[in-house]
């Protein structure tokens, strides 16, 4: 039987919030992501990535300390309801069939479900709910549209996409960083806030100049 072990990468996310939550919600907190690490390893390390960029955007975007935590609190546990997608559908390697992929479309709704009751996540428990909805009022669960989507769900549903995006799958390669911003910009206004898709392609187009201008100067560096 495998043992319940925290992913060291999302364990690192969740300890980063540990002085914002009381110990038992943290403690519950390490014990769902270690659920969601059992049922599928890309999950569990897909979720510690978007918690560190939704991290970045909060503060590009200069949210209040409160408001930033609780958003990657949210995106740490963002996939907590792939839990009741069975396996052969969650494990699939393929393209989803529309039966199937209306399973999907209820994770949120059931990570929301498991969280909303539970001391200290109801907060948390929302952005969850709303981390598929779409800035046109298109997505689910409750076509949201705008504003009346709250913006923790909205900065989670970027870096999850980012992160989705730039992330080799049995069916698809990965985008590099600069082709996924393109695909980001390209869907801002509908299915993303373009004000967030703004924030983060300024973060990382600025990472990617920072990594340039260090590679040169390293370069320069060995040739003299």
């Amino acid at each position: 039987m495998r043992s319940l072990v925290v992913p060291p990468s999302i364990q690192h996310t969740v300890l980063q919030v540990e002085e914002r939550f009381p110990p038992q919600t943290v403690a519950m907190a390490k014990s769902f992501v270690s659920l969601i690490g059992l049922r599928d390893h890309y999950t569990a390390s897909h979720s510690a990535r978007v918690a560190n960029h939704v991290r970045a955007i909060a503060t590009e975007l200069d949210l209040t300390e409160d408001d930033r935590e609780t958003a990657v609190f949210a995106a740490s546990l963002h996939d907590i309801g792939k839990i009741g997608i069975p396996d052969q559908i969650l494990l699939k390697p393929g393209k989803l069939t529309d039966e199937e992929f209306a399973w999907i479309q209820k994770c949120p709704e059931w990570g929301w479900m498991t969280l909303r009751h539970l001391d200290g996540f109801q907060e948390a428990a929302s952005l969850v709910l709303h981390q598929c909805e779409r800035i046109d009022g298109t997505g689910y669960p409750r076509k949201l549209k705008g504003d009346e989507i709250p913006l923790g769900s909205r900065i989670i549903t970027v870096a999850d996409s980012f992160d989705a995006l730039t992330t080799n799958r049995p069916y698809r390669t990965a985008l590099t960083r600069e082709h996924a911003l393109e695909e980001l910009s390209r869907c801002a206004g509908t299915q993303f806030d373009p004000d967030v898709v703004d924030a983060f392609r300024s973060m990382i187009e600025r990472e990617i100049l920072e990594n340039l201008i260090s590679s040169r100067l390293s370069d320069r560096i060995r040739r003299s």
